[in-house]
């Protein structure tokens, strides 16, 4: 059973977390918190194994909450939930002690993957920014597009999608870029989901750093 501690700094989104994790299997809502205040004085009563942490949550900075909750709470694990995807923001997290990243405008369904995977022990990274940082490495590295399209199986024009995720461009963005429907874009993104098996996105960042695609 995953015990739950979930914060973010209005009332109305907490709501809506509670409700859709309302039905969630094995995992029970604990307390919930609108500032660091608050969580540091729930931690010890309600007695989470998970928080989902917002990191634009009112004082203290949630930043420098990390860091107290790793030292003083080692067994309780931490998602992180924030609304930007740049990758030394992101580190930063995890470099002061989250277990896993999640972005705030995750669906649900990822959202209760995120929470089990961390729950388990295993770090997490939510699919749009493991995309990203791998379609970031591809665009940058056109040499090696070729082997590793071979490794993941992706098409050609999967790949083109893939590096241009990387850039930052949304699906209206690259449909203009191809010259095609934002339809058409939403399905090639659907289709290196699935091909790449990033419902687990670790998975997809372990197998990138095993061919040499990003550092360890």
């Amino acid at each position: 059973m995953i015990r739950l501690l979930l914060t973010d700094g209005h009332a109305a989104a907490r709501e809506e977390l509670r409700l859709g994790l309302a039905t969630a299997p094995g995992l029970e809502i604990v307390g919930e918190a609108g500032t660091g205040d608050e969580l540091l004085a729930l931690l010890a009563s309600a007695a989470p194994t998970v928080v989902l942490l917002d990191l634009n949550l009112p004082g203290p900075d949630a930043f420098a909450l990390l860091p107290a909750l790793r030292r003083q709470y080692p067994q309780v694990r931490v998602l992180a939930r924030g609304d930007q995807s740049n990758e030394h923001y992101v580190s930063r997290a995890f470099d002061l002690g989250a277990h896993g990243y999640l972005l705030a405008n995750s669906l649900p369904m990822e959202l209760r993957h995120g929470l089990a995977t961390v729950a388990a022990g295993r770090p997490f990274l939510c699919t749009a920014i493991g995309l990203g940082l791998v379609g970031h490495f591809y665009a940058e590295s056109p040499a090696s597009s070729d082997a590793v399209r071979s490794t993941l199986g992706l098409s050609k024009r999967e790949m083109e999608v893939l590096g241009l995720v990387g850039e930052g461009f949304t699906n209206a963005e690259i449909a203009a870029k191809l010259f095609t429907s934002k339809r058409t874009i939403e399905t090639h993104r659907q289709n290196i989901i699935t091909k790449t098996n990033t419902k687990n996105t670790a998975a997809l960042i372990r197998l990138a750093v095993r061919q040499g695609l990003l550092p360890e």
